[in-house]
């Protein structure tokens, strides 16, 4: 009995060690849409900070939150995340749209350039919320600074929303990815009309 309990300790802790880690899957926001000819919404130079979040979102885990059981708890998928944290990622899309819509420059702080104006975001959602085993959503929520010669010039704080496309790791990615889109439109959007 003895040895038959050694036997099958040994197969177990066999196929544990033949058993290869497995590779999370890694997402990113995509290619984005390709850049639309059209006249510059901003004309004068900005700097972009980079994009803040909250401790819980820094780092490259991809977010649910099962709404239909406690919406309050965050979760993270297991084998699926993204390739950095998302408040990176977001950065990237922004000084990349910001780029192709102004007339004057987009600039970072390490460029040592100072600017008049410094738009500033803080991502305080982004997470794919299930409202249902096989239904969910991405849901992006930001809060935007504008900051021209030190003084306080406008604030605002929205969110957007998009229906993942399947409820799972990768369906999430691809929603979150198009959420995060709408909300860098909005950004720029705003980042125009408060700068007029």
């Amino acid at each position: 009995m003895r040895r038959l309990a050694s036997i099958a300790a040994a197969l177990a802790l066999a196929a544990c060690v033949s058993t290869p880690p497995q590779t999370p899957a890694e997402y990113d926001f995509g290619p984005g849409a390709a850049t639309r000819e059209e006249p510059p919404r901003l004309r004068r130079e900005i700097t972009v900070a980079a994009v803040t979040a909250p401790a819980w979102l820094e780092s490259p885990a991809l977010v649910y939150r099962l709404a239909y059981l406690d919406a309050s708890q965050p979760r993270a998928y297991v084998e699926s995340r993204w390739v950095a944290r998302p408040a990176e990622l977001f950065t990237a899309r922004l000084r990349q749209r910001l780029a192709a819509t102004t007339a004057s420059g987009v600039l970072v702080p390490a460029d040592g350039v100072r600017t008049a104006v410094t738009l500033r975001v803080e991502v305080q959602e982004f997470s794919q919320v299930f409202d249902a085993p096989d239904r969910s959503r991405a849901l992006v929520r930001v809060r935007g600074v504008l900051v021209a010669d030190g003084r306080l010039v406008a604030q605002t704080t929205f969110s957007a929303e998009r229906v993942a496309p399947s409820a799972d790791a990768g369906g999430g990615a691809r929603a979150l990815g198009l959420a995060a889109d709408v909300a860098i439109d909005r950004l720029i959007g705003w980042t125009a009309d408060a700068l007029k």
